[in-house]
């Protein structure tokens, strides 16, 4: 966080939500005895001192050790101070109407009185961590059900070019697995065997198959290697990847490279064809469209950009209809909008930041502030974007709202 008034509005909200955190318990706590009230307040002091010191260990040392219990202790305190944020807004407005009235009595009232104090409002104290309890309980949810609730979403896609062999052609999507999150090989077992009762014609994963090493994956190689496709699985390689957030990687490059074959090794074995700038063409009868892939590429300056997109357009020549993998989804407005032959860009990277509303109505998260293009279906002119939020997790370990996600694209000429 480089911004030091960010940094500042940040820390300045959380002292906030510290402070009326504590201000809501010992309101809501005035009529117990003296050794109830004493004891909650000591507790609940102790407990979000201990969840803060935890949160800070786990985060300061997160790429060694049991990373995946470091994640659900720096969750902890998010868990927190989600609710204590949810309890500092009422309480602040109304300490800001109270400053008011102070200020309009003081201004209008008999000279030398401000009028009579006004209390606060133990009932709003109550409704303010009783509030605190909706967005927790859901988060607790994401943890307990979210992450793992795998979900099919079909979207049938028109295009004026498309190949009339390929009319009805079904394409699977999956992205994101960041298989270093999970603790067990049964979810991905499961979403496999999803994966495998939706007769794709074609499968394509658009990267961050791990967290930051090689062998994050490794112990889930027998259940991916299991998805079915009569074509290539083809996939690309995602920010995560790369290993580019593990200190050891950073100072020791010949280290970064190793990690990086490994993982590539790793998508062979499972049967995977890695598409690093390059192009591969599927033919049906006379008709054949184009497989574009690309490394991890982004218009963010917090990413690194890998790819090639002119070497792999060039290898894809005069293909009719054309899909591109390309991780970031930040990268088609930038430059992937720049070649007009490429149909249908897939991507991932965002999560859906994991949390938000996904109604058919209404579509927020926090995200959206980062990304223009963020979870969905885009389109400029004729260019397709399609951004799956993901079937794994990362730090926060579950989901709300935006589940984990298997898309099936049926493609129809228009």
């Amino acid at each position: 966080m480089r911004n030091p008034l960010v940094l500042l509005l940040v820390l300045a909200v959380l002292v906030l939500a510290e402070w009326y955190g504590y201000q809501a318990v010992r309101t809501a706590t005035q009529h117990f005895s003296p050794g109830m009230r004493r004891g909650m307040l000591v507790g609940y002091g102790l407990f979000t001192l201990a969840v803060w010191g935890v949160a800070l260990w786990a985060g300061s040392n997160r790429q060694s050790g049991n990373t995946v219990l470091k994640s659900y202790l720096i969750s902890l305190l998010l868990l927190l101070l989600v609710g204590k944020i949810v309890v500092l807004v009422p309480l602040l407005l109304e300490d800001l109407t109270r400053l008011g009235r102070w200020a309009v009595g003081a201004a209008t009232g008999p000279a030398g009185g401000a009028g009579p104090a006004i209390p606060r409002s133990e009932f709003l104290s109550k409704l303010a961590l009783g509030l605190a309890a909706v967005p927790i309980v859901s988060l607790l949810w994401g943890v307990a059900k979210g992450a793992t609730d795998y979900t099919v979403r079909r979207v049938t896609l028109k295009f004026p070019n498309l190949p009339a062999a390929f009319d009805g052609f079904k394409v699977l999507q999956i992205s994101d697995l960041h298989t270093g999150s999970f603790t067990s090989t049964e979810p991905l077992e499961r979403a496999v065997a999803m994966i495998n009762r939706q007769g794709a014609d074609l499968i394509l994963m658009t990267g961050d198959l791990v967290n930051n090493r090689a062998e994050e994956v490794e112990p889930h190689i027998p259940a991916l290697s299991k998805i079915k496709s009569d074509l290539p699985i083809f996939s690309s390689l995602g920010n995560h990847d790369y290993g580019d957030y593990v200190a050891e990687f950073r100072e020791d490059r010949a280290l970064w490279r190793q990690n990086l074959e490994r993982l590539m090794q790793n998508h062979a074995k499972m049967g995977w064809t890695l598409l690093n700038d390059t192009t591969h063409f599927i033919e049906r009868g006379d008709d054949r469209i184009a497989i574009l892939g690309i490394q991890n590429s982004s218009s963010h300056l917090n990413f690194h950009t890998y790819g090639n997109l002119p070497k792999a357009h060039a290898a894809s020549g005069d293909a009719p209809f054309k899909i591109l993998l390309s991780h970031d989804p930040s990268y088609w407005e930038s430059h992937i909008l720049k070649y007009p032959d490429i149909d249908l860009t897939l991507s991932g990277h965002t999560h859906g930041m994991q949390f938000g509303l996904n109604l058919p109505f209404l579509k927020w998260s926090p995200v959206q502030y980062a990304y223009k293009q963020w979870a969905g279906l885009y389109q400029q002119g004729r260019q397709k974007l399609y951004v799956n939020v993901g079937l794994g997790f990362l730090g926060y370990p579950g989901r709300v709202g935006f589940l984990p996600e298997i898309t099936v694209f049926e493609l129809r000429r228009a």
